[in-house]
């Protein structure tokens, strides 16, 4: 991690030294929170795609959940649809010896972040959680401007989320704490990536602070 570190301070003096990137774009006035993939098949490493790695990011999670629900924060939550007749998922080999195999359970939301009546829950195929979604429309409609991104996995699906978000031009906000990925060194350089070009990865406190002073909706 000392290289990984390295190198990413060289190319953050890079970007400093030519006056490109590293722009914070500050949260806005109406938030929601995206809750990307916490799935079984992510978050039980009895799956080849799950990791252990994920636990300290579900506690992140449930600390902005009560947070979120006690202003109004809309929340949602996505996953994959389970096909029984599909191939296993291109992330993982048929049958990877001494894994579960993947089943409906996998596709199923971890119960330590099970959502509440009232809370979306979106199926998607691809990555982003915006791509063949309705989700950008369902926070328009709700005038929603910041998007609260946590989940998994740094250098997929919550990079394309935020890479999408800012498409948008939803403010998106990553709680450092509230991310992981199967490889410290991919979460480590898409943190930086998505901080330098598309939102802002902060720590958790200054989002509890920032839904804390938000009036309730």
């Amino acid at each position: 991690m000392e290289h990984t570190k390295a190198a990413i301070d060289s190319v953050r003096a890079y970007y400093q030294g030519q006056g490109i990137f590293l722009k914070k774009f500050g949260f806005g006035r109406k938030p929601a929170l995206l809750i990307i993939d916490m799935a079984y098949g992510w978050t039980d490493p009895a799956y080849a795609t799950g990791s252990s790695r994920l636990d300290e990011t579900v506690a992140a999670i449930q600390r902005l959940l009560p947070a979120c629900r006690a202003k109004g924060v809309p929340v949602i939550c996505t996953t994959s649809p389970f096909r029984p007749d599909a191939e296993e998922p291109m992330h993982a080999q048929p049958g990877t010896k001494g894994f579960r195999r993947w089943d409906e359970r996998a596709c199923q939301l971890d119960q330590r972040l099970a959502p509440l009546p009232g809370d979306l829950v979106l199926y998607k195929d691809n990555a982003s959680a915006f791509f063949g979604t309705h989700l950008a429309p369902y926070l328009i409609e709700r005038g929603v401007d910041t998007l609260l991104i946590t989940g998994c996995s740094t250098s997929a699906c919550v990079r394309a989320s935020a890479t999408d978000a800012r498409a948008y031009r939803f403010k998106a906000i990553i709680p450092r704490q509230a991310v992981q990925d199967r490889a410290e060194g991919a979460h480590e350089w898409n943190l930086f990536d998505i901080d330098a070009k598309f939102g802002d990865v902060v720590e958790m406190q200054e989002v509890l602070d920032y839904l804390s002073a938000l009036e309730s909706t």
